[in-house]
């Protein structure tokens, strides 16, 4: 009788060891199946490549990264959306600025980011702060680590690489901010460019970019639009006829470039057979958690937590003597440009899982399986 029990149980146990190590054995491949994540952009992405640059750009300082412990480069308190955005496509790690010493060898394999502060998509842009890494300039690095990865896995492994990877692109923000909307800086008269002229010339500009990324073996590619750049508390304070709404002129910039590059996008996707361009509508994502803050656990949406002068805490950027709001989680915006890691957050849940108001024409976890 002993032995007639004896058999269930252990083919029981055996059962259940062959399950056990089917769930460890998928978990592992899940791992191991994370795609690279290769990041391109400017300071609302960068995550530190201006620590190695000369530029008046940076955000090696505290309080930035307060929540990470130590300044890490990052313009914001914690992580950046795309910082999320690899925790949720299972990275294991934060993919590395291409101008760290340690960028290099296998790191490379899982992607690398090439954002830089004060970036644009005109080469002239941003030139305010010195030192930056332009859009061109990022493609380049991003030629650069190509051709490592290609010596070290081979064509074949690499192609195969590339075309499982992640692309995401935000940028263009600058090019307001520090171009259009500050003539005496930029040169660009706004009474001789007309705001559509100057759209346009982006986008031309833009696309040429775009179809660089995918001729060096990109095919999924995510490009974030511009957010609603009047709601940041520095245009708050530069315009203070607003009042407490956000300033109409940059946002109408805003959608004017946004309008043709959902265009462009869906342009692309028409025309370059492979390809998966999404477009990212931070936009609709943040000027919604603005309007609508208090339904996202958010106590302020208009000023910077770290602030030192003016209403809204925009007049000078986030540095040592600042001082720091009691509970970050509450409010939108870290400094007077970049979001906080909470509203971070809220933007790349949404690009992650969203529907098709957010991310366009799938989201990111639907790209992932298509």
């Amino acid at each position: 009788m002993g032995n007639l029990l004896q058999k269930p149980i252990y083919a029981l146990s055996q059962f259940l060891i062959v399950i056990l190590m089917f769930i460890v054995e998928l978990r592992l491949c899940s791992s191991a199946a994370a795609p690279a994540n290769f990041i391109f952009g400017d300071s609302l992405v960068d995550a530190g490549n201006n620590n190695y640059i000369a530029s008046l750009s940076k955000a090696d300082f505290a309080p930035n990264g307060i929540d990470f412990g130590m300044p890490t480069g990052r313009y914001t308190n914690g992580r950046t959306i795309v910082d999320i955005l690899g925790q949720e496509i299972g990275l294991s790690g934060f993919t590395p600025p291409y101008l760290a010493p340690t960028t290099e060898g296998a790191a490379i394999l899982q992607g690398v980011n090439y954002a830089s502060g004060g970036g644009g998509i005109f080469n002239h842009t941003g030139k305010i702060f010195g030192g930056r890494l332009n859009l061109d300039a990022q493609l380049d690095n991003f030629a650069n680590t190509r051709q490592a990865i290609i010596s070290t896995i081979g064509e074949d492994a690499a192609t195969n690489l590339f075309q499982n990877a992640l692309f995401s692109i935000a940028i263009g923000s600058n090019d307001f901010i520090n171009n259009y909307l500050t003539p005496v800086i930029s040169k660009v008269e706004q009474h001789l460019v007309s705001p559509q002229s100057f759209v346009a010339a982006m986008i031309s500009r833009f696309r040429t970019q775009l179809m660089r990324l995918k001729s060096m073996g990109a095919k999924n590619i995510i490009v974030a639009n511009v957010g609603p750049i009047g709601c940041i508390p520095f245009q708050r304070e530069m315009n203070p006829s607003a009042g407490n709404e956000c300033v109409d002129f940059p946002n109408q910039l805003a959608q004017l470039f946004n309008a043709q590059l959902r265009s462009l996008v869906q342009q692309l996707n028409t025309n370059l057979d492979g390809s998966n361009f999404i477009y990212a509508d931070v936009y609709h994502i943040v000027h919604d958690i603005i309007r609508n803050y208090t339904s996202y656990g958010f106590e302020n949406s208009n000023s910077a937590c770290c602030h030192s002068m003016g209403r809204f805490g925009g007049l000078i950027p986030c540095g040592p003597t600042s001082k720091v709001c009691e509970d970050r989680s509450k409010y939108v915006f870290w400094d007077p440009y970049h979001p906080t890691d909470a509203a971070n957050s809220i933007i790349a849940k949404r690009l992650m899982h969203g529907s098709a108001i957010d991310i366009w024409p799938m989201n990111i976890r639907q790209l992932l399986i298509n």
